[in-house]
């Protein structure tokens, strides 16, 4: 019979394979043949490298929430990053930060940020580890959205419809989409001055 101890990392991440042993018997791979051995180091390492990486989803969910082609539901964005990443690492400006591990586009991404309840706005953004026209070409290459520069500043904001907005961020860039909060249902239907 065979054991394998699996624990989180501190910050609660994916399991990560610590040890496998015989019960009562020396570690799994002790007297096998070299291949085998290098095989079982193998499945290791691939067990150990896998438990930071971002999901097969990250594109999906969060390149399109960044282009504002989907509602941006805070809750739904936060529990999301929560079990891909682990807790956020960070509370600041109105937003749960949360350090990734994944691309968008090509480009690495290296933090993500949803709004939390603070903010008039519900927003999700990231950090891309590229300028903002780096990022802005590697986005008009893969789908073919084109971003305008809405002021004439040195470090111009740049947006597609319907609202994603690229910006600087010191030598990197942040792209986000933010949206009003929805009105709670219950003022949903009425209109001031009735």
């Amino acid at each position: 019979m065979s054991i394998i101890v699996v624990a989180s990392d501190a910050a609660g991440r994916a399991p990560a394979l610590l040890s496998a042993r015989r019960l009562g018997g020396p570690p799994l791979g002790a007297g096998r043949p070299p291949l085998a051995a290098a095989g079982l180091a193998l499945l290791l390492a691939l067990a150990a490298a896998s438990a930071g990486a971002a999901p097969t989803t990250f594109g999906t969910i969060i390149g399109n929430g960044l282009q504002c082609r989907d509602q941006i539901d805070n809750q739904y964005y936060y529990d999301y990053l929560l079990g891909a990443f682990g807790p956020a690492y960070k509370r600041e400006g109105g937003a749960y930060w949360f350090k990734t591990d994944g691309t968008l586009w090509g480009i690495p991404i290296s933090e993500v940020m949803v709004s939390d309840d603070s903010s008039a706005l519900v927003f999700v953004g990231a950090v891309a580890e590229a300028t903002p026209e780096k990022l802005e070409q590697a986005i008009t290459e893969q789908l073919g959205v084109h971003y305008a520069k809405i002021d004439s500043s040195a470090f111009p904001v740049r947006e597609a419809s319907p609202a994603a907005r690229i910006v600087y961020f010191d030598t990197k860039s942040k792209i986000y989409c933010a949206k009003f909060k929805p009105l709670p249902p219950a003022l949903n239907g009425r209109r001031p001055g009735r």
